[in-house]
């Protein structure tokens, strides 16, 4: 039995966390805590998400140091900012924690990335060079020995799945860069009450145009240049994308399902359709990232959708967890 502690456990993610891992049958969660400031401190996880009332009542407990818990559990959940992840995760995994961090603090092996995106000079690098990368389906043997996991943004996550297979078959015309365009619920701007947020407020808007993070997450895994628009829309959660790409000449619609199906057959969270493209009502509550495509000559639509609090953040989370200490890959997820 695992003891696990999750950190940032009063916001979307987090919930989401405490409830797979609650109804795990070797994990412990032995806290949920949130920062010292919060003003969700020492309220029950229940009282804030009624859901889980009878089900998980654990108090949020503050933390100021990693130091107050680091010696008492085995793995530890990050559903914190990145500046947050950026000083917690170092102390904890001092202490032998194996870290899942679900922020963009460790998803990419070089510094000069954080100083240029993040607008913050990086001081672990000893641990970056070290973190892996958490796309659950492409990095199964390095999660298996992995100390800390890097989970993907969840606007990556969709975009990676429904591309690496095109661009390690080599189909794609590499003259035309893939167009990404991706509608994220309100859920993924976090629980934090904020006017652009606002249900009332939304309505379908781009943001983030050249200069969202998740862009050059994107660019730095795949390994090719895209371009990425990702949406805002009046809805709670999920992620849509729609990528339009060229493909090579000569290329079939047999040779696009082969690829797909030989990257995705045996991997039980990515369901791929034989017709037709996805909808968010099919993976919304659910940890599956679901990739359909249609093809007119040279020129191919793929649709992967994702509920992006689930397979874009806690379920790949848990789905990473699972890997790293050898439980079945689906575990307490479906």
């Amino acid at each position: 039995m695992l003891n696990t502690l999750i950190v940032g456990a009063s916001g979307y993610a987090g919930v989401e966390l405490a409830t797979f891992l609650n109804r795990h049958p070797d994990i412990n969660i032995t806290a949920l805590a949130v920062s010292a400031q919060s003003p969700d401190a020492g309220k029950r996880l229940s009282d804030l998400h009624p859901q889980l009332k009878g089900v998980v009542d654990l108090p949020l407990q503050p933390l100021s140091h990693a130091s107050e818990w680091a010696d008492k559990v085995d793995v530890v959940f990050l559903a914190t900012a990145h500046e947050v992840s950026h000083d917690l995760a170092p102390e904890f995994l001092k202490a032998g924690c194996v870290v899942f961090d679900l922020s963009g603090a460790f998803r990419v092996n070089d510094p000069a990335f954080y100083t240029r995106f993040y607008g913050f000079t990086h001081q672990h690098g000893d641990w970056l060079d070290k973190a892996v990368y958490g796309l659950a389906e492409y990095q199964h043997q390095q999660i298996k020995q992995a100390q800390l996991v890097a989970v993907p943004g969840c606007y990556p996550t969709a975009a990676q799945l429904a591309l690496k297979p095109l661009v390690d078959a080599g189909l794609l015309n590499e003259a035309q860069w893939p167009v990404i365009n991706a509608t994220s619920g309100v859920s993924g701007a976090g629980r934090k009450a904020s006017v652009g947020t606002s249900f009332c407020e939304v309505s379908l808007h781009p943001y983030g145009l050249f200069n969202h993070r998740h862009h050059p997450e994107i660019v730095a895994h795949l390994g090719t240049p895209v371009i990425f628009t990702p949406h805002l829309g009046n809805f709670p959660r999920g992620i849509l994308a729609t990528i339009t790409c060229r493909l090579n000449p000569g290329v079939s619609r047999e040779d696009v399902a082969a690829v797909f199906q030989r990257a995705y057959h045996d991997k039980p969270l990515v369901r791929l359709y034989e017709q037709g493209v996805p909808a968010l009502k099919a993976v919304v509550g659910l940890p599956y990232c679901d990739i359909g495509f249609e093809l007119q000559g040279e020129h191919l639509i793929v649709v992967a959708a994702e509920d992006n609090l689930l397979k874009g953040a806690a379920s790949q989370a848990v789905q990473c967890l699972n890997i790293r200490f050898g439980f079945p890959e689906t575990t307490s997820l479906t």
